[in-house]
């Protein structure tokens, strides 16, 4: 850590942080959310508040938001030293404990949706309300070591000036913990609790994206110091959407398509690809194949911001799943609700929607499963669904049976891209 005379004060994020051995003093800062001292006969470790940290907050305007921030890797270490610094603080006081771990609980009961002021995106939001990871409770054991574990991986990362991919941590974790981490959900798991813990988002943490995403159509990319890429002149699968958010954040972007269009399977996607639909109605098409990563969600929020004048349009099946898909790009989810707000568009629902199953014949529609049912079930609970999407899925759920897009192939396979123009053209989308 750096010296610094005496009295002085480093400022960071609202937070300050001295040490002081004997006669030397050394100062770093980071932001956090628990005060916290160490005294011992030569050494003395502060840590204060400033007053103003909320009202400094980029949601002054309402101070039940929280979020997660975008930081340096230097601001990063610094707060995952200020949790070190408090595990041991508790340990060396007179009276020993371990500390718990205050998250930002990841609930229904601490989320809302929060409505844009000026535009028509809402998103998801946590509130401050806290739930604690445990070394004391037999059930929550584990979990605590683990975030320990990932936080102490994200400080090598961060010092290393690398990225890696929630994959890769895990089976570094699994070589390095077999008896801590045998699933990638229980590494995606704590990763998140590392963001609730330190409130910065996974890219701050070192951490990329691990994509799936591909978009094709009206659109030109221009990678910094590489090559220019022209999204019409790709191959079917489309032009794959890397992981790294701040390569990214620096593509520069050309288009004249006028809509954009979500694609959930990507079957779907490189068959209208194939026939070169952006051609016929100028979009740009993008799909993450199933439910979105960040990356797309990233990209898809790029290209909102870059062309406001895009509509945004989602087909998706005729389901639960597809719902829970399209409220995910639209208001982003819980899990993620410190980031969602950065990745959230105003996303209209195009189809399949209840209006399309007349074309649809019965034989061809599906039951729903019990995993249907129960994502129904959460959604139902949730807060984020308008009126007339909670008509369709409460449809779904009376009827008992799903519809997949493709269904309408009972027609033909050129029917596909009809249906798309008709209802484009007529505005058929909510």
């Amino acid at each position: 850590m750096p010296k610094s005379g005496s009295g002085s004060i480093l400022r960071v994020g609202g937070w300050k942080i001295r040490i002081r051995v004997a006669s030397t003093e050394w100062v770093f800062a980071s932001p956090s959310h628990y005060k916290m001292g160490i005294c011992s006969h030569t050494t003395t470790v502060c840590v204060e508040m400033e007053p103003n940290l909320l009202k400094s907050s980029l949601f002054h305007a309402d101070q039940r938001l929280c979020s997660a921030e975008i930081l340096p890797p230097s601001q990063v270490r610094a707060r995952i030293e200020v949790a070190v610094l408090n595990f041991l603080k508790n340990i060396t006081a007179s009276n020993p404990a371990i500390s718990n771990l205050p998250l930002i609980s990841r609930k229904y009961d601490n989320s809302g949706l929060r409505h844009g002021l000026l535009s028509d995106v809402s998103s998801v939001f946590l509130s401050h309300s806290v739930c604690t990871r445990s070394l004391m409770r037999a059930n929550d054991a584990k979990a605590y070591v683990r975030v320990w574990m990932v936080m102490a991986m994200c400080f090598r990362i961060l010092v290393q000036g690398k990225l890696a991919t929630q994959r890769e941590l895990f089976y570094k974790l699994l070589c390095d913990a077999p008896e801590y981490f045998r699933s990638q959900r229980q590494v995606n798991r704590a990763v998140q609790d590392v963001v609730a813990l330190l409130r910065c988002t996974r890219h701050s943490l070192g951490i990329m994206a691990s994509s799936r995403g591909a978009v094709i159509g009206r659109m030109v990319l221009e990678e910094p110091g590489e090559q220019i890429v022209d999204c019409s002149m790709i191959g079917h699968a489309g032009y794959a959407i890397t992981g790294d958010l701040c390569t990214l954040s620096k593509l520069v972007l050309h288009s004249d398509a006028r809509y954009i269009i979500i694609i959930e399977k990507d079957a779907i996607f490189q068959r209208l690809a194939e026939d070169h639909f952006f051609n016929q109605i100028p979009c740009i098409l993008i799909t993450s194949k199933g439910y979105p990563d960040i990356a797309t969600r990233f990209l898809l929020h790029r290209i909102s911001q870059t062309f406001p004048d895009m509509t945004i349009l989602a087909l998706m099946d005729w389901n639960p799943a597809g719902l829970a898909i399209l409220c995910t790009y639209k208001f982003g989810s819980i899990r993620t609700g410190l980031e969602s707000y950065r990745y959230a568009c105003n996303v209209k629902w195009l189809g399949l929607r209840a209006d399309d199953l007349q074309i649809i014949p019965q034989k061809v529609m599906m039951q729903l499963k019990p995993h249907d049912i129960k994502t129904a079930k959460s959604l139902m609970s949730s807060k984020l669904l308008q009126e007339r999407y909670q008509a369709e899925l409460s449809l779904m759920v009376e009827r008992g049976h799903r519809a997949e897009i493709e269904a309408l192939y009972c027609h033909g396979f050129d029917f596909l891209r009809k249906y798309i123009t008709k209802k484009i053209v007529q505005a058929d989308y909510i």
